[in-house]
């Protein structure tokens, strides 16, 4: 039994069970899938190797579905992000040390003894389990370790942020202050409209646009003017009737 202990400690990711079953299958991957290999290190090769079969399904459907097979390599966060959305309805959050207490059905639960977060020196604020098993208490199996605001992102519906009042204080300026450099804008964007609109309108009170004057007429010379009978002309003459 010490030696099953100390073998699987070599395994152990302290953040996460999730992660530590990931690491236990890479490195099984790495020893060319043995079955030597597993019995060396205390584990179960019918279990791996069902975790094998569901991997190559699940990357079956994957291709099928043109989705890209990316790797989230040495990012474990994006791990425990993933499991945080999966299983988010089974979040909890610490009351005292080892004991939490189910965010939504306020159940109270432990640290299983055998998790990789029992008995860390820092125990995590907020973590997600996948299920929970009753001896003499309700305990916790498979936990990891999350941020609490990735509960409110990815479970929004069922969790939110407390900020504190200088946070509200301060959300509220930026609310105010978004508001007026939009109110600003549309002022702007007003008057710049009635200016074109009155440059493109034509003049009221019958005077027609500058544009649409007609040019202005050259001043009649004395050998242009049309001559009128009876009217006299400077000095006494009587003009000729014609055009020059």
């Amino acid at each position: 039994e010490d030696e099953a202990d100390a073998a699987r400690e070599k395994f152990l990711v302290p953040e996460s069970d999730h992660l530590t079953l990931l690491n236990v299958y890479q490195q099984w991957r790495a020893g060319g899938y043995d079955q030597a290999w597993c019995a060396a290190h205390f584990l179960h090769h019918k279990a791996l190797t069902k975790a094998r079969e569901i991997l190559a399904q699940l990357t079956e459907l994957m291709e099928a579905l043109d989705i890209p097979l990316v790797s989230a390599g040495p990012d474990f966060d994006l791990v425990r992000r993933a499991v945080c959305s999966a299983y988010f309805y089974n979040a909890a959050k610490l009351r005292a040390v080892g004991e939490y207490v189910n965010l939504l059905t306020a159940i109270p639960a432990y640290l299983h003894p055998s998790s990789a977060l029992f008995g860390l020196g820092s125990t995590p604020d907020h973590v997600v389990y996948h299920e929970l098993v009753m001896t003499s208490r309700e305990y916790m199996k498979c936990t990891t370790a999350v941020d609490g605001e990735w509960l409110a992102e990815l479970g929004p519906m069922f969790f939110s942020l407390k900020h504190s009042y200088a946070d509200r204080l301060a959300k509220r300026q930026r609310d105010k202050l978004e508001q007026l450099h939009m109110h600003l804008q549309y002022e702007d964007a007003k008057r710049l409209h009635a200016l074109n609109n009155d440059q493109a309108a034509p003049r009221s009170s019958g005077e027609p646009h500058p544009a649409s004057r007609s040019p202005p007429r050259p001043a009649a010379t004395s050998a242009s003017r049309i001559c009128q009978p009876g009217k006299r002309g400077p000095r006494g003459r009587t003009p000729i009737l014609g055009f020059m």
